[in-house]
């Protein structure tokens, strides 16, 4: 077993620019669940708290605008998964934003008992510098179980 394989659920995904502004992308009470197998699989899903339910039963429906805030309070992916050099390599088949399906994402960590602290690579938007920091602690499931 490696010591990333399991289920870990989100404490903070913070993030930080070079101008020293600091926000909470899914807000401070955020939710979420990372999970790595046995089998090199993984997946991702982030939420933020209180999200309105859209007018419809549909899955697939409401609005664009219901969809378009819907879709901007949540953030999924799932693939697979390496560990080289102090990185997980996320190998993401799917995204719930496009632009990640099919790509590799490195994510340098930190593995601190039951924490573990994920870093997107510095990157770089109109001069501004940007870094994710998402801490994760491990979930070991309902007591008793």
């Amino acid at each position: 077993m490696n010591k990333l394989e399991g289920a870990w659920r989100l404490l903070a995904w913070l993030r930080t620019t070079s101008k020293g502004d600091v926000s909470y992308p899914l807000g401070e009470d955020a939710s979420g669940l990372l999970v790595y197998t046995s089998s090199a699989k993984m997946m991702v899903q982030m939420a933020a708290a209180h999200r309105l339910p859209l007018a419809t039963s549909d899955p697939l429906g409401g609005s664009a605008e219901e969809q378009a805030t819907a879709y901007s309070t949540s953030l999924a992916y799932f693939g697979s998964y390496k560990v080289a050099e102090g990185n997980v390599i996320h190998i993401i088949d799917r995204s719930s934003f496009p632009n990640w399906s099919e790509t590799e994402q490195v994510r340098p960590y930190e593995l601190r008992g039951d924490e573990l602290i994920l870093r997107t690579p510095p990157s770089h938007t109109g001069g501004i510098t940007v870094v994710n920091k998402i801490t994760w602690i491990r979930d070991k499931g309902p007591v008793g179980a």
